[in-house]
């Protein structure tokens, strides 16, 4: 694998007759952040769950540094929060790190609390935050195991044009600090704001990847609405 932190090798998901996925191969590179976008219906958040563990494929396989399952090796932040709303947000990391197996988990709640920006409401329960809060409490929780690479479907959805900027903010933080990322999106201003490689699934087909020049905004925007043209 090189350098690459995660490699999908010919995926292929079919459900009965319908196929989902058809040979996707793509790698991200250790510290890099790759957005995929497509239409709806492409097979993006499927592809996500696969990388995740959370769904078998068909055929191919995922590898995360080298090893066939990257379960133990990701963060995964899906649609829903996956929080507790009765508890609060200190609560809700220290349930997680318990389920992860985590070694100490009130010390690493309060260690991601405070990476997050939470410190100061870590007493108060999620079912009260705001939708901004709920993604970095969502985004801790992903982290309370000290993951290498993080999966991200849809993060910005529900936020207006200040919690996102404050997202895109925080995850190149994150990005810059050594996690790797894979952002699933629709949304190709913040993909080129955050991502430094992309592609574009249609119809569960890759048809289009950044070359070796990198993500470039108005490139990936043409691709972006020729794609969808297509799958329309």
């Amino acid at each position: 694998m090189n350098d690459a932190v995660l490699a999908v090798r010919g995926i292929e998901k079919r459900f009965g007759a319908v196929a989902a996925l058809r040979g996707v191969d793509l790698e991200l590179r250790t510290g890099g952040a790759l957005a995929i976008l497509g239409p709806n219906g492409a097979g993006k958040t499927t592809l996500l769950r696969i990388m995740a563990g959370l769904s078998h494929p068909t055929a191919g396989r995922i590898e995360l540094a080298g090893q066939k399952t990257p379960r133990s090796g990701v963060g995964f932040l899906g649609h829903a929060t996956l929080l507790y709303p009765e508890l609060t947000a200190r609560e809700n990391l220290i349930f997680a790190g318990r389920l992860q197996h985590v070694a100490q988990p009130a010390q690493r709640a309060d260690v991601l609390l405070a990476e997050e920006g939470l410190a100061d409401v870590a007493n108060r329960r999620a079912g009260t935050f705001s939708r901004g809060m709920s993604q970095r409490l969502s985004i801790a929780r992903a982290r309370v195991h000290d993951p290498n690479l993080l999966l991200l479907d849809e993060p910005y959805t529900g936020l207006d044009r200040r919690a996102a900027d404050r997202l895109t903010h925080h995850l190149r933080r994150l990005r810059d600090a050594g996690h790797s990322l894979v952002l699933v999106t629709h949304d190709v201003r913040q993909a080129a704001e955050l991502a430094d490689a992309a592609v574009i699934l249609v119809a569960g087909r890759i048809v289009y990847r950044t070359g070796d020049e990198g993500l470039r905004g108005d490139d990936l925007e043409t691709a972006f609405s020729a794609a969808l043209d297509s799958a329309a």
